[in-house]
């Protein structure tokens, strides 16, 4: 029996949005100050070399997206371009280390929007809001991205204007208070830290199934989201070392509403927390459906439980995917804290586009848009970054991989008795 299919009802704007909501979160408003302790004013060659990366990454992601229209994004391109277990591997790594991302993503919204005793309760009521606007229908969540890309863009805006108009730009300066210049190491790691903030494209192609004229669109949606992605990144990196400069930048818990707050524009403050608060919905609406996408993939070929391969008959969305995430998610985000301990997400979102890039190689001429030489560099660039991660980050990603590739073993075995 075929599988039920999603309905596409997504156009080019809608995808680009999606994807800006993944790339534009909670990042943007935490990721300077790691990068900054890094490697100082070098994050912003670490920010290029990231970028760089992405851009490699999203060629391959496009390319195939457009050969392979379908939900479940690396998951589905590895198993047809290089085998099951590749695929295997990808969609693996995607979904368990997606899902802690968006117990993530989740606190990190509390955080910004309750007191400290009521940000649990706070996280899940947004899990479950969330995921509920996914359950009715991939529109519903395009029309409150664009909501929430909104808000966040007006609050980097307000902050940017703030640092530069309120006197204090260029007091510090990008490199004024830099104890030594950074060595290549320390500008790769922050790259590494900066790369996930790219990383959101990906959320365009699980969600292949659901784009109209997807090999048009995909690409055309990937690149302009990125494009989008790395120049408000560019902006606010070299507004944030202009003001607070690389030691202030590196020890700030929130660099914008510190740039804001010294600025003098202290009436400010609170739109950039409702702004970093907007972009860590963004980024959890846009991982609920993204991680549902992938799920129900590997549901359809039993690499995850068949009954999470439901489609909703009236709404046309993986609902028990989705359901099954929203019950993960919340039971993290009530007994785990886990900003500080998902080195194993930035692992296999590393690993995932390592497989993209190794299986958009393996395309034929007809079936390439962008040079081969692109996915080299891509993949190459995933490689280095993974070995600039802490040593603990490597340790449980590849424990999660260990486990993944013991329950796979283990079901094949079943099968064949």
């Amino acid at each position: 029996m075929t599988d039920p299919r999603l309905a596409r009802r997504l156009g080019v704007t809608d995808a680009v949005l999606i994807g800006l909501g993944s790339m534009i979160g909670a990042g943007v408003f935490s990721a300077f100050a790691p990068a900054a302790s890094a490697a100082g004013a070098g994050l912003l060659i670490g920010l290029a070399v990231a970028a760089a990366v992405a851009s490699c990454n999203a060629t391959a992601s496009a390319q195939l997206a457009a050969q392979y229209p379908v939900s479940g994004g690396t998951y589905v391109y590895g198993r047809e371009r290089l085998g099951d277990w590749w695929g295997f591997l990808a969609g693996w790594g995607f979904v368990i280390g997606k899902t802690a991302s968006c117990a993530a993503m989740a606190l990190t919204f509390a955080a910004y929007a309750v007191p400290a005793s009521w940000q649990r309760p706070a996280a899940v009521g947004a899990v479950v809001v969330l995921a509920a606007i996914n359950y009715r229908g991939i529109t519903r969540t395009a029309r409150l991205t664009r909501v929430i890309v909104g808000v966040v863009l007006v609050a980097l805006a307000v902050a940017v204007v703030a640092g530069l108009a309120g006197g204090t730009a260029g007091a510090a300066g990008p490199v004024a208070d830099a104890v030594e210049e950074p060595s290549p190491f320390e500008v790769l790691q922050s790259a590494g830290l900066l790369f996930f903030a790219f990383a959101g494209y990906a959320r365009i192609a699980t969600m292949g199934e659901e784009v109209r004229d997807p090999r048009r669109t995909i690409p055309r949606a990937i690149v302009t989201a990125l494009a989008i992605a790395v120049a408000v990144y560019a902006v606010v990196a070299v507004t944030l070392l202009l003001v607070l400069g690389p030691q202030r930048l590196a020890t700030s818990r929130a660099p914008l509403a510190d740039m804001v707050a010294g600025a003098g524009w202290a009436w400010a403050v609170p739109v950039v927390a409702v702004g970093a608060s907007a972009a860590a919905l963004g980024a959890l609406l846009a991982l609920i459906a993204g991680v549902g996408r992938t799920t129900l993939a590997m549901a359809r070929r039993a690499d995850l439980p068949r009954w999470l391969a439901a489609v909703h008959p009236r709404h046309e969305v993986p609902h028990r995917a989705e359901i099954a995430i929203a019950v993960v998610v919340s039971v993290l985000v009530l007994t785990v804290d886990l900003r500080d301990a998902i080195g194993f997400s930035s692992f296999g979102v590393l690993v995932y586009y390592l497989i993209a890039n190794l299986s958009a190689f393996t395309q034929l001429p007809d079936q390439r848009r962008y040079p081969r030489g692109l996915q080299v560099v891509g993949a190459a660039g995933c490689l280095l970054l993974v070995a600039t991660l802490p040593r603990q980050a490597v340790l449980s990603g590849l424990l999660v991989y260990a486990v993944g590739v013991a329950y796979r073993g283990v079901r094949l075995a079943v099968a064949r008795r």
